[in-house]
């Protein structure tokens, strides 16, 4: 018999390292020969969109395309620690550092193209298309080109990001340890087969707080893959541990999803900007699988009245644990 049920699990997490552990990010803009902006960051791009969001974030300050900014990171030879790529932190703590050393980039150009374009102040200035402007007079301009091949030094910034955090009291646990904070709810539909133990997401809806959706696109497929981590966490991927040895030491035993195991997933983007993240954007990729878990294993619970309190659910825990529940339903009897 297959029957369905419904689960929805909730979540806050704090993003960074948290508990007063120095959080620091940098970062440097440099005003190339050419024209265009480099920027030099050791955030590595482990596939959460990383490198797209830093270009993003400089093409914004600087009013340019991000095909004109060249960036280069995870080669310790050129670039200043960024932290790693962990705790969901790069876009928040890294973003900060990009911005930063982009402003203060923009802000020695902006000096430099005023005396070029002899004003007496950088008031009014802006720059778009890699030209610094007179705002109520657009034609008097320098390119970005112009200004670097008019100058003997490399024009080069860097940004420094310390994330707030303080370590939690000893005696009490309280505390701020993280910041910022980003919470999310997921609500799932499962069928199970009682006769086979199997258990099928069916649907799910999937509300995340962004700060800021900087790129929609990039945040729909942290969602898609969170999830995915999160649905094979609750129902298949088990290492059988068993005395120190991994049992399950490869993929033929250690089961991950595929595609054919995705739902459909109905993604609700919540954009609620934090004022100390760069354009309010906040960082993902972990929180996402956090509730998808919980939320599976209620759903479960409310097709078949099992509270499974150890994943995954196998079918073979699933069906052991619905023949005590039954045993039990007859000894009270």
């Amino acid at each position: 018999m297959k029957k369905r049920g419904k689960g929805i699990a909730c979540i806050f997490y704090g993003t960074g390292y948290g508990n007063g552990f120095p959080d620091v990010s940098r970062a440097i803009a440099q005003l190339q020969k050419d024209g265009n902006i480099a920027i030099y960051v050791g955030a590595t791009e482990v596939g959460q969109g990383a490198k797209t969001i830093m270009l993003q974030m400089a093409a914004e300050v600087l009013g340019i395309q991000v095909k004109d900014i060249i960036l280069s990171c995870e080669d310790t030879s050129i670039t200043p620690d960024s932290g790693t790529a962990a705790a969901s932190r790069q876009t928040y703590n890294t973003g900060n550092a990009v911005k930063i050393a982009v402003e203060k980039l923009k802000k020695e150009l902006f000096e430099i193209a005023a005396k070029k374009l002899g004003l007496n102040s950088t008031v009014g200035l802006e720059t778009r298309d890699k030209r610094i402007y007179v705002k109520s007079y657009p034609e008097r301009f320098i390119t970005f080109k112009e200004l670097a091949s008019s100058i003997k030094q490399n024009i080069k910034k860097e940004g420094i990001f310390i994330a707030q955090t303080t370590k939690m009291d000893d005696e009490t646990g309280q505390g701020a340890p993280y910041w910022p904070y980003t919470v999310a709810a997921c609500s799932v539909e499962v069928e199970v087969d009682t006769e086979t133990g199997k258990v099928e997401v069916l649907r799910s809806v999937f509300a995340q707080d962004v700060g800021k959706a900087v790129n929609p696109k990039l945040i729909e497929g942290q969602i898609d893959g969170g999830f995915s981590m999160g649905l094979g966490y609750a129902l298949m991927e088990d290492l059988k541990l068993k005395n120190g040895e991994i049992k399950n030491n490869s993929f033929t035993n250690y089961l991950i999803p595929t595609s054919m195991d995705m739902p459909e997933i109905e993604k609700v983007i919540i954009e609620e900007p934090e004022s100390t993240a760069p354009f309010g954007a906040k960082g993902i990729g972990e929180p996402v699988t956090i509730p998808v878990a919980p939320a599976i294993l209620n759903a479960i619970y409310n097709a078949v009245g099992v509270r499974m309190t150890e994943i995954p659910v196998t079918p073979d825990r699933l069906l052991k644990a619905l023949k005590e529940k039954n045993l039990g339903a007859i000894s009270n009897e």
